[in-house]
């Protein structure tokens, strides 16, 4: 018996900023395709400044996936985002057409690539004591923890986002644990031993990868530009709905806002502060996605006429590979 021939999956990932946006609408429209995001704060309703998600003008040109699936007072962890993103998958290529994945959280990409590991049990009282850390000692603190026990997963989550910082401390103290044993398993180890990682596609990961002066450039002209686009009222409105405690609030320009109502930091405070979080964060980003196996990267933004080539050129050629 033969086995089917996988089909073609595009993955496009880059740092926050470099034009994913962009390049993947044009691969979308040029082959066929619907392009799911894979982004952590995209997943949730009325966030919209502050997440950077297409516009709704470039929502209508192809189809998206896996945005605005949540409310904000809502859990989307990684296994969420895998099973659903999964089911979205198999109905682009039911339909015939080439699911391009796009965004920048790298969690969430490998939960749907590598699958999910079986997860130890938790310890009673932990979670709360590493909650309470975090807000005695502050969250940098807690990060700093991360990053000695798996520097991997530290890279990748912001220090501001307490709830995955300890779930990543859990899973790597409860190893230990679970296994009678006191060396402890990294969070980022165990997502490669993952036992139910995605078959049935042939993965073309093309990386976008610009000079770090033109990126920076960007990244500050974005966080200004939310502002002035009005996120500290976007915040407003949904501390008001959801309590400032709300999860995705604590994410980065989400943040900053909530300390200008606070009258915590100027407006002009908070912008300076969001830029250089949003740098830090795509410099832990590039390094989480220089882990991926066999990446094309692409030295340049997603909007450049050079780029586009490029990453067409790859994309025509994988597509024919997979005939």
């Amino acid at each position: 018996m033969v086995n089917p021939p996988d089909h073609p999956l595009i993955v496009l990932i880059g740092p926050t900023a470099s034009g994913k946006t962009s390049l993947a609408l044009h691969l979308a429209q040029h082959f066929n395709g619907e392009i799911v995001s894979c982004d952590s704060v995209a997943v949730y309703r009325e966030m919209e400044i502050g997440t950077a998600k297409p516009s709704h003008e470039e929502r209508a040109l192809v189809p998206h996936h896996m945005i605005d699936i949540a409310w904000p007072d809502e859990a989307c962890t990684a296994g969420d985002y895998s099973r659903l993103a999964r089911e979205a998958l198999t109905g682009i290529t039911e339909r015939g057409r080439i699911p391009i994945v796009a965004g920048g959280t790298g969690l969430y990409l490998r939960a749907l690539i590598d699958g999910l590991f079986p997860e130890p049990p938790q310890k009673p009282g932990q979670r709360d004591r590493l909650r309470k850390t975090a807000s005695t000692r502050g969250p940098a603190y807690l990060h700093r923890i991360l990053t000695r026990l798996d520097p991997t997963a530290a890279a990748a989550i912001h220090a501001n986002d307490v709830p995955k910082v300890v779930r990543a401390i859990e899973v790597s103290l409860a190893t230990a644990q679970s296994h009678s044993t006191n060396k402890r398993t990294p969070m980022t180890a165990q997502w490669q031993q993952g036992r139910d990682a995605l078959t049935g596609y042939r993965i073309l990961r093309l990386g976008l990868n610009p000079p770090r002066p033109l990126l920076y450039e960007r990244i500050n002209y974005r966080a200004a530009a939310m502002f002035d686009r009005g996120l500290v009222e976007e915040t407003e409105r949904l501390i008001a709905r959801y309590g400032e405690a709300c999860r995705p609030l604590t994410s980065l320009g989400y943040a900053e806002a909530a300390a200008v109502l606070r009258n915590e930091l100027t407006r002009e405070q908070a912008i300076a502060q969001a830029q250089q979080g949003h740098r830090n964060y795509a410099k832990r980003q590039l390094t989480w996605f220089r882990r991926e196996p066999n990446m094309h990267w692409l030295p340049g933004c997603g909007g450049d006429a050079d780029i586009i080539h490029q990453a067409s050129t790859l994309v025509s050629q994988h597509l024919s590979s997979t005939k």
